[in-house]
Order: C-alpha cells, then sequence, then structure tokens
C-alpha cells in the first residue's frame, strides 16, 4: 500500500477550514502525504475536499459535486464509487442526484462517535478521536487497583445508572471534573473504564493506552466504531446494554476471567498505537491506520450510467 497507492485531490473550491482538530489533521497529512499523485489517471481513489462548517447540507455538497462532474470524466466512470470525501458531522440525505450518489456510493470520512444516520458500516470510516493524554511508552503492567471501574466525569450520563455507579463502592465515578494529572493517574490505575455511548466515548484510545479495558454501555450494536476493519473490537472492549443496570454491568464483568482480562488489557494497550494523531504522520499511526482502510476501498464496481428525469 505504502509504494503504491494514489490520490487524486481535486482542487478545493474555497479556503477549508474545518470544525475539528482531527479533521484538520486528516486533511492536512493527506494533502502533504506521497499518496497524493497530479496525474488523476493513475489514482486508484479521489478526494472530494468539501469544507462546512457545523453540518455539510445537501444543496451545498450537491453544488460541489455537481462541478467536478461537469469539469472531470472520473465521477461519471463510477457514479462517485471511487471518491471519498471528509465531513465530520456527515451529510444528510437528499434528492438531488448528486447527493444520492455521493451518499449512496462514496466514502465518508467522519469523526467518532458519527451523527446518527449519517453513517452506512460497509463503505464509511470513522477517524479516531484525538487524544488529549500523555500515553506511557510502554504498555502498563498487571494491575491491582481497589476500583473495578473507573467513570470519568460525563462519560456516563444516563441517570438511573450514573446514581446506582455513585452508591456503589466498586466504582470510582468523578462527580466533577478532574484536572489532568488526576485523570491519568485513575487511567493508569483502573482495570475498567465506563463510557456510555455518546460523544464521551471519543475518550475511549486515551483509556486504552493506559491499559484501561473500556466497558462500552450501549442497546444497539455500535456500527461506527474506529478501524472496524482492522480491530477485533470484542478483544479489546466489553459491551454491556443498560436495561440491568449496575448489577447486569458487574455480572458481566465478573465473567471475565483474570486471563482473558490481562489479554483485553494488552490488546488495549497496543491498539491504542493506532490512534496517535502525529503532526508528521508516522507508520502505523491513526493517519496512516485511515489510509489503510481508504485502501482496502480502492476496488469499486465500475456503474453504467443512465439518464436521470
Amino acid at each position: 500500500m505504502t509504494q503504491n497507492f494514489k490520490i487524486y485531490a481535486y482542487p478545493p473550491p474555497e479556503t477549508l477550514s474545518f470544525d475539528s482538530q482531527v479533521e484538520s489533521l486528516f486533511y492536512s497529512s493527506i494533502i502533504h502525504s506521497h499518496f497524493i499523485t497530479q496525474n488523476p489517471e493513475e489514482a486508484h481513489l479521489f478526494f472530494i475536499p468539501f469544507s462546512f462548517h457545523s453540518g455539510l447540507s445537501a444543496r451545498a455538497a450537491a453544488y460541489v459535486v455537481g462541478n467536478y462532474r461537469t469539469e472531470f470524466i472520473y465521477w461519471n466512470r463510477t457514479l462517485g464509487a471511487d471518491h471519498f470525501f471528509l465531513s465530520c458531522s456527515g451529510i444528510v440525505h437528499g434528492a438531488d442526484r448528486n447527493v444520492v450518489e455521493l451518499k449512496k456510493n462514496s466514502v465518508q470520512v467522519s469523526c467518532f462517535p458519527t451523527t446518527a444516520g449519517l453513517f452506512i458500516p460497509h463503505k464509511d470510516v470513522s477517524l479516531p478521536p484525538l487524544a488529549n493524554v500523555h500515553a506511557p511508552v510502554h504498555a502498563p503492567g498487571r494491575k491491582s487497583s481497589s476500583y473495578l471501574g473507573y467513570v470519568k466525569y460525563n462519560w456516563v450520563k444516563e441517570s438511573n445508572i450514573k446514581e446506582q455507579l455513585l452508591a456503589d463502592p466498586e466504582f470510582e465515578v468523578e462527580s466533577e471534573p478532574s484536572d489532568q494529572v488526576t485523570y491519568e493517574e485513575r487511567l493508569a490505575g483502573s482495570k475498567f473504564c465506563l463510557f456510555e455511548y455518546g460523544p464521551e466515548i471519543s475518550a475511549i484510545g486515551e483509556a486504552m493506552s493506559f491499559g484501561c479495558v473500556p466497558v462500552v454501555i450501549t442497546d444497539r450494536p455500535i456500527q461506527d466504531l474506529p478501524l472496524m476493519d482492522l480491530l477485533t473490537w470484542q478483544q479489546i472492549a466489553v459491551f454491556v446494554g443498560s436495561s440491568g443496570g449496575v448489577n447486569e454491568i458487574k455480572r458481566v464483568l465478573g465473567r471475565v476471567v483474570v486471563e482473558e482480562y490481562e489479554d483485553m488489557r494488552e490488546s488495549a494497550a497496543v491498539a491504542s498505537k493506532h490512534f496517535v494523531w502525529n503532526d508528521t504522520p508516522e507508520p502505523c499511526d491513526a493517519f496512516h491506520m485511515v489510509m489503510y482502510q481508504l485502501w482496502l476501498r480502492r476496488h469499486t464496481i465500475r456503474y453504467a450510467e443512465r439518464e436521470w428525469a
């Protein structure tokens, strides 16, 4: 992949700016990478440089795609199936031909967690979230924490579960934000880190880097986890529903035997290396893992064109 994978980036329609730092890092990394080619005929994929604050409107997307399909021949060869675009919040559905093809065929690169209903698992990709901790150089050793699990402030918001966790002495639950040093100490000293699926789950990579096995509280399958093509998430995280409350969480965690836990902890710490974003990309970091997922999507179906009314 490193030597042969090529991407042609369309000229941006405007000066680009982004809502999130991880979007900006990905865009800067790809534009300045050796993956970019100036010859579209040798490209495996085509990058559409969208840049819209606080979401991408269907009308704006239709306008940009319409211009590219008129000025270039490449969109019409596959109806966008060998194209990808970057949109943190995802693109909404629309009736315009350009939006229909973009949403159905092109690869959407989104922030994690993605907006509900705007992510198609078999083709779209989510960016590993940007970590805000100083991860240890070496994987943490075997833990002997006095707490079963750690819940950072706002990681769990569902009122009933939060109240039950606060009342249970086996869990360390923050009732107010902690400072960075305390946060990292608690990550390093905890066996499990509990998250409710939602915006705060973006810290899952931080927990993994300290060997704190993630416990994700969710009542539905999660289809937008980062690096879904590369990681077997069931081997590095625990998934549990919310309906049974804390008793069910403790029952599920109690079934994780010591040997299984150690394997999960070590696997999580190793996998966290793929969540690291660097100003200058390095092998196996977050940028290269996203590029590998795009490389896996380079084989496309050449759709036949048809007339639209």
